[in-house]
């Protein structure tokens, strides 16, 4: 437990119950001396040849799915007190650790322990607003690992930051949805394990409430009018197995039963996911922060290298580099941290301040540190012999996903803005005061 408490719980150990440190201790283990050896196989096990590709998933994985469930390392995103019929007696805060731990290694300990994203999010949709029929057809085998999922939201040609924007139609005909849309970016569609995608889309678009006017409907993979035309690549990296697809809705038709939540629910729906999610993204860039910054501490201090006769851990810019990774991973480790601690106590909707504040805030600091890392393995550090630039293009895309910088900044600045009004009539009770203190002792203010 040492290397847990040491590094992960720290200054909140307090608030660990003896379940959430045994897991961690657990985790740790797991993911250094499991999935971190087993990163490589995984890519090795991945084949270049575009078909075979896309419809094969590493056999590492099913081995280390095996070996998590074993530990009782599994779906351990659900916390119990949000979700009591199928949760896990975790706190946000104490996944927050986990998740940091977990993001060590990309996406491989997540896919691992079935805590990766899309279906982290799907399933929480799932457990909150599914019927139970849903839940039988599509939660349960989820969560045992047996499918994957996919979100789609965001479409081609429209600026889908502002989920108001969303066309794909979504109508009803007699007990069926007909759903007609075109879709990009849509991650995980492209796993050969996936069978369904939540599909948002527009529903009521003569609703005088803008935020009534979309729903969020169930529509298995294989559902005729379902085409997947594309991966997109990412600065050159499909991401596959899963990929994030470009995908055409072309007359698909599901049971109206499909619909979650009800109709004209899905703004309130995504809204629910995106929160949590949002985090758990938060808490995995850090980890993987944590990790560029380690494999550079490595590097400078490797005694086969120097440059202008000195060992590259003397210079004084890679040391300031050093210092300033460090400084930045604590300082957005107690931001997601506090974010996550506020959602349990007044759940994701009471902390839409703390978890916005991180969305913007830890990507480009991940960013910034992986960088530096980067740096000091020269041109290496951009190729495919260290992870480094695939870390780097992954979280590059943190900065739209799940909204973009530009939003969450603006919800903050707007925040802020409202306490203006209540801090100017301060300030004028301060003066009056101040001018009658003046007057009690005769002194003739200067300004």
């Amino acid at each position: 437990m040492g290397f847990a408490r040491s590094r992960h719980v720290g200054k909140v150990e307090d608030k660990f119950s003896p379940y959430g440190k045994e897991t961690l201790a657990k985790l740790v283990d797991f993911v250094q001396n499991e999935v971190v050896p087993a990163e490589r196989v995984f890519h090795a096990q991945l084949p270049t040849d575009e078909k075979l590709r896309w419809s094969t998933t590493p056999l590492i994985v099913f081995d280390l799915n095996k070996r998590a469930k074993e530990l009782g390392l599994w779906n351990l995103f659900l916390s119990k007190s949000h979700y009591p019929d199928v949760g896990v007696p975790l706190t946000n805060l104490e996944y927050a650790v986990m998740a940091e731990v977990m993001g060590r290694t990309g996406h491989l300990a997540s896919l691992a322990t079935n805590c990766s994203a899309p279906d982290t999010g799907n399933m929480e949709v799932l457990a909150r607003y599914g019927t139970p029929a849903q839940k039988a057809q599509w939660l349960v085998p989820l969560m045992d690992g047996q499918i994957r999922s996919a979100f789609s939201m965001t479409e081609k040609g429209v600026a889908s930051s502002d989920a108001t924007n969303i066309r794909t139609s979504i109508r009803l005909e007699g007990d069926e949805v007909v759903i007609n849309g075109h879709k990009w970016w849509i991650s995980g569609a492209g796993d050969p394990r996936c069978r369904m995608h939540l599909v948002m889309g527009m529903s009521d678009p003569k609703n005088s409430d803008k935020y009534r006017q979309q729903s969020i409907v169930i529509v298995p993979a294989d559902a005729p009018g379902v085409r997947v035309i594309r991966p997109m690549t990412v600065m050159g990296y499909d991401d596959a197995p899963e990929g994030h697809c470009e995908i055409i809705y072309e007359n698909v038709r599901v049971p109206a039963s499909n619909v979650i939540a009800g109709w004209g629910r899905g703004f309130e729906v995504i809204q629910g996911r995106l929160g949590p999610g949002r985090i758990h993204h938060c808490m995995r860039s850090i980890g993987l922060a944590q990790r560029a910054l380690d494999m550079m501490l490595e590097r400078v201090t490797d005694p086969r290298r120097k440059t202008f006769g000195k060992f590259l851990h003397q210079h004084g810019t890679v040391i300031a580099n050093i210092a300033r990774s460090r400084a930045d991973i604590e300082s957005a480790r107690l931001l997601v941290l506090s974010a996550a601690h506020q959602i349990d106590k007044v759940k994701a909707k009471g902390a839409l301040k703390e978890i916005g504040i991180a969305k913007f805030v830890v990507p480009s600091m991940a960013l910034e540190v992986v960088d530096r890392a980067m740096q000091s393995f020269g041109a290496e550090g951009l190729s495919q012999d260290t992870p480094l630039a695939s870390w780097w293009a992954g979280l590059r895309t943190l900065r739209y996903a799940d909204g973009p910088d530009e939003v969450h900044i603006q919800q903050i600045g707007r925040k802020e803005l409202e306490r203006a009004p209540g801090l100017k009539a301060k300030s004028d009770e301060t003066k009056r005061r101040e001018a009658a203190l003046f007057d009690k002792y005769g002194i003739k203010a200067r300004l």
